[in-house]
């Protein structure tokens, strides 16, 4: 994966700008001896901001941009002259990315439509002059408000391929031959496992012009939730699909169990994956004479749709694309399509990106990073003035 221009894993450190300070300038002119307080507000620190592309189908760009850091709003000035805000920074991202916490793992936040634009982390807000504190009983204040601090998080950005039907099934079940004979998706095809290194995309022409997209994903094998094999790094694309598209090759010992098996990596991955719609398809059937698959069908798995294709000579395709279409626009389908992120942990995190990051530290200051906007303003507010914080 180290070559590929498909990364769809991502980890960066953040950093919003410090809002700037507030000014505690006094006005001085020829022949106004007490101009009086004329501080001027700070400018906010810069927003880190997330933003979809659908022009852009992979992270690649951040591997090359790990921190990202907004400018620090600057201070106020004389004659109440509020402070620059410091410069957003925008990222833009492929829609259907998914933001992790990097330390807790917590999920934080996704991306799934053109434009839309998530506020990862919040500027600083700049200090107030200390024209807010004067008073008839205070009528010189010496002081302003700081600008609150920068936030400083390192993210993982997870990138989940948006499709329709997503393809399960071991290496060399004949994904890729299916994907490539109902769409014009060419990937690459081979007859050694794991040929297909990286999730390829394609768009399925259907009836009267409609269409819908099929992902096709590496091979899971047994143990892939546990960190096996490729399937790991991209069992995470499954979650964005509505139908789920088994296959499972005629020349299997045991067609039931090979179809568990997958199941079962599936939900030990998100258990939430179980809830979705699943098709079986008995992949390579053209080796098949009536007898079999007759003998076949009777040891098949209950209660799934079930149909037998050859990707070859194009045996069942029909049938195949008709019965995925019904499934997808299923009102059970629709009802129960939600997606729930699972918690992101070790086994699911890749080492060598983690490593390029590195913590800048700050120079010593107040800390002030645990403070609330209500502490903020108690703490720096002066309880005579009768003027809103806000």
């Amino acid at each position: 994966m180290a070559d590929s221009n498909f990364i769809d894993y991502v980890k960066i450190l953040c950093r919003s700008g410090k809002g700037g300070a507030g000014s505690r300038h006094f006005h001085r002119a020829k022949y106004i001896p007490k101009g009086g307080p004329d501080g001027g507000d700070g400018g906010r620190g810069g927003h880190i901001i997330l933003k979809g592309n659908r022009h852009m189908w992979t992270l690649l760009p951040l591997r090359y941009r790990r921190h990202v850091f907004a400018t620090n709003g600057q201070s106020g000035g004389e004659n109440r002259s509020t402070g620059k805000d410091g410069e957003d920074q925008i990222i833009e991202v492929p829609i259907g990315t998914t933001v992790f916490d990097a330390d807790s793992g917590d999920f934080l936040c996704e991306v799934t439509e053109d434009g839309e634009e998530i506020k990862l982390l919040r500027g600083g807000k700049g200090g107030l002059g200390n024209w807010h504190f004067a008073t008839a009983t205070n009528r010189a204040p010496r002081y302003a408000q700081p600008g609150q601090p920068a936030i400083e998080k390192a993210v993982v950005l997870e990138l989940k391929l948006l499709g329709d039907v997503g393809l399960v099934g071991f290496p060399n079940a004949g994904k890729s031959t299916l994907l490539s004979a109902i769409s014009a998706a060419k990937p690459k095809i081979a007859d050694y496992p794991f040929t297909t290194m990286e999730p390829s995309l394609g768009i399925v022409d259907y009836r009267g012009g409609k269409s819908f997209v099929m992902a096709d994903i590496p091979g899971i094998i047994e143990g892939a939730s546990e960190g096996k094999g490729l399937g790991l790094r991209f069992l995470r694309h499954i979650e964005r699909n509505a139908v789920l598209l088994f296959m499972v090759p005629a020349d299997s010992d045991d067609i039931r169990k090979d179809y568990e098996i997958l199941l079962k990596e599936l939900k030990e991955f998100n258990p939430e994956l179980a809830d979705k719609s699943r098709v079986l398809a008995i992949s390579k059937s053209d080796m098949l004479d009536d007898e079999l698959r007759e003998e076949i069908a009777k040891d098949l798995p209950e209660g799934v749709p079930t149909v037998f294709i050859s990707a070859v000579t194009g045996q069942g395709l029909t049938e195949l694309k008709d019965l995925l279409w019904r499934e997808i626009n299923s009102e059970e389908n629709k009802n129960n399509f939600t997606i729930t992120h699972r918690k992101l942990d070790t086994r699911h995190r890749v080492q060598e990106e983690d490593d390029f990051i590195f913590e800048q530290e700050e120079p010593e200051e107040d800390d002030y990073s645990n403070m609330t906007d209500e502490d903020w303003n108690e703490e720096f507010w002066d309880e005579e003035s009768t003027v809103n914080p806000e």
